[in-house]
């Protein structure tokens, strides 16, 4: 069985939290370790193979150094150059996994999802094996706590199940109902949530998908032929996959095959799909409030408080709840965090930069931190992983000064070459060739100030860098 780890993610739904650049399954919400992290842990005992991760194109380095720290090598990265939902996902994870002639079972889970159970969701996957190597697309329906109405929901057909492990046969799928269709659907016991967790042979997906959507599967065919393998990395081909139909496996194969297959559990499963969702799974107090960093509350019942530094001081407040992030606030009722993407498409349409980016910026050699900015200059305090490397460069509209807070930095600049340590520091006239390097083994950490007539990221030219960037 290989895990394959869908990874992509717009970043709206947490947000400020979470940012397209940054989106929750790299987000810390529980305990020590991300969503992503989480979700290769629950499954690796069972797993027979290093996952397949299938990841936006730009979080790439944040897939692989997530993946690094819980001791994971996965036997790919595919990036995709453009989102085209999961179908395509999974068929360009299929196509790889079957390129070495095995037909392997493939437990299709994105990376985004909250599993409190995870021995119980393990136990589930075994259960299923039968049903998903005799042929069926077996899919795992979440029995319902409540009547939800954000949730698509799954109905199976009713009477004895299909095997001895309880997967049913699959009547229908049925998109997010009102509030009096999901009480009939509870009521009724044959509907389930629909988790977007899949289990099947990689052969019989692409053969479904084949006499459904020829032409995606085709498209991805061609994106996976033409793929540049860059170690972990297999960028897919752009012209051919932006050419891809963009579908979920709902639609372009679930709703349609005769073999899918539902198995009912109940792991404690949450999607995290809103800050409302969060608050159901995080721990909380006698009064309802969930609290995590630097937190004050009285008289405050049912509250979800995100302090990410700051002290947050919160009064004679019920059912709010109060995201502080390095540059913006939420604060919403519960009631409402659904709407939060709203807020998001308003910041867009002004063209501001916070739905994409966090003032702190991850990068695969280190961060930067915008710390001020006024005009004509900007300060930033960089921090560079040990043996790290920024790319060989110069900007045409503004000079640099860098001081070492700690650690030693090896500089390049013009043909010159420099050692600095703690409380040194030097100049980057602008136009000059430049690189920043840590020949050390503890993190490199420096204030940068810039100056100059324009201080965008773009006023960058690469000449060198093993990063792969243009």
């Amino acid at each position: 069985m290989i895990p394959v780890i869908l990874s992509g993610g717009s970043g709206t739904r947490l947000w400020p939290l979470s940012r397209e650049a940054f989106p929750k399954q790299f987000l810390n919400l529980l305990g020590k370790h991300s969503l992503l992290q989480s979700t290769w842990g629950r499954i690796a005992p069972l797993a027979t193979s290093a996952p397949l991760v299938v990841a936006n194109e730009e979080h790439r380095f944040m897939v692989a150094e997530q993946l690094r720290e819980v001791d994971c090598v996965p036997a790919g990265i595919l990036l995709e150059p453009v989102g085209r939902n999961t179908a395509p996902a999974i068929a360009i994870a299929a196509l790889e996994a079957i390129a070495g002639g095995d037909d392997p079972l493939l437990l299709v889970l994105p990376s985004d999802q909250v599993i409190v159970d995870a021995d119980g969701f393990r136990a589930a996957v075994l259960a299923a094996m039968p049903s998903a190597q005799g042929g069926k697309l077996v899919t795992f329906g979440i029995v319902p706590t409540g009547p939800e109405t954000g949730y698509g929901y799954i109905q199976a057909v009713g009477g004895h199940a299909t095997t001895d492990a309880g997967v049913r046969a699959v009547a229908q799928f049925v998109e997010k109902p009102d509030a009096d269709t999901a009480a009939k659907y509870v009521a009724s016991g044959d509907y389930f949530w629909n988790s977007g967790m899949f289990l099947s042979r990689a052969s019989v997906y692409l053969a479904e998908l084949e006499q459904h959507r020829p032409e995606m599967l085709a498209a991805c065919r061609e994106a996976l032929q033409k793929a540049k393998r860059d170690a972990d990395f297999i960028r897919l081909d752009k012209a051919a996959f932006a050419a891809c139909p963009s579908d979920s496996i709902d639609y372009a194969v679930m709703e349609k095959t005769v073999h899918a297959a539902v198995l009912p559990i109940s792991v404690g499963w949450n999607d995290v799909g809103s800050w409302s969702a969060l608050w159901e799974v995080a721990d909380q107090d006698g009064n309802g409030n969930a609290h995590h960093g630097d937190v004050v509350a009285q008289s405050c019942r049912n509250t979800l408080a995100w302090g990410d530094g700051r002290l947050l001081a919160l009064l004679g407040l019920e059912n709010v709840v109060v995201v502080d992030t390095d540059d913006a606030v939420l604060v919403a009722h519960k009631d409402h965090v659904q709407d939060v993407k709203g807020i998001v498409a308003e910041l867009k349409k002004r063209q501001r930069p916070e739905p994409t980016w966090h003032r702190k910026v991850y990068r695969p050699w280190g961060s930067y931190d915008s710390i001020d900015m006024g005009e004509r200059f900007q300060v930033k305090r960089i921090t560079v992983k040990p043996g790290a490397a920024l790319s060989l460069q110069m900007h045409h509209h503004r000079a640099e000064h860098w001081i070492v807070v700690s650690g030693t930095g090896r500089i390049t600049r013009g043909d010159e070459t420099i050692i600095l340590s703690e409380n040194q520091s030097t100049y980057i006239p602008l136009g000059v060739k430049h690189r920043l390097e840590n020949p050390g083994v503890m993190p490199l950490e420096l204030i940068e100030v810039q100056s100059g007539s324009y201080l965008g990221e773009d006023d960058i030219v690469r000449f060198e860098d093993v990063y792969g960037r243009g």
